[in-house]
């Protein structure tokens, strides 16, 4: 990396490739569908008919969710993490440690990000996450996006702690 970064240059992205996409929102509307005529072709008593037409319901919704949220990219610029949307998720100054251990708390394919201060919560099924002062980023993402993202962050607040 060079010192002279520009403001606002994009140094990395993560975005979810398009097999990885439709692979999970496809199983998630199966699944939705697949309770949906169960619940009506089996005919079980009505609290459990009830049930699985709640549950695929939710399950249909939550693979509309992730179709729109993984249509989204995640920008690293030596500002930050930004979605491509230009929705800030977090600042090189709020980042304390980026966690991609095998054992820590994180989205299959990604990283986790430590904050100094916690955020308000918020979701994007398959592709980031933010509960108090953690974020994870990845889920429908190439491993190798997410890989290169955390190194070239882990550089960026290498550097700015030498600084």
């Amino acid at each position: 990396m060079t010192d002279e970064l520009k403001p606002g240059e994009v140094l990395a992205i993560v975005a979810a490739s398009g097999p990885r996409r439709w692979m999970g929102v496809g199983a998630m509307g199966a699944l939705g569908a697949i309770l949906i005529y169960f619940a009506f072709t089996t005919a079980p008593a009505f609290g459990w008919q009830l049930f699985l037409i709640v549950i695929g319901a939710g399950a249909l919704v939550l693979a509309d969710a992730t179709r729109r949220a993984t249509e989204n990219v995640i920008q690293l610029t030596p500002e930050g993490l930004q979605l491509s949307t230009g929705e800030v998720i977090a600042t090189l100054d709020q980042i304390e440690l980026v966690r991609r251990g095998m054992f820590d708390m994180k989205p299959s394919n990604g990283f986790a990000l430590k904050l100094k201060k916690a955020r308000t919560r918020r979701w994007q099924p398959g592709l980031w996450w933010a509960i108090g002062r953690r974020v994870g980023i990845g889920g429908v993402t190439p491993g190798s996006h997410s890989k290169t993202m955390a190194q070239m962050l882990e550089a960026l607040l290498a550097q700015n702690a030498a600084k």
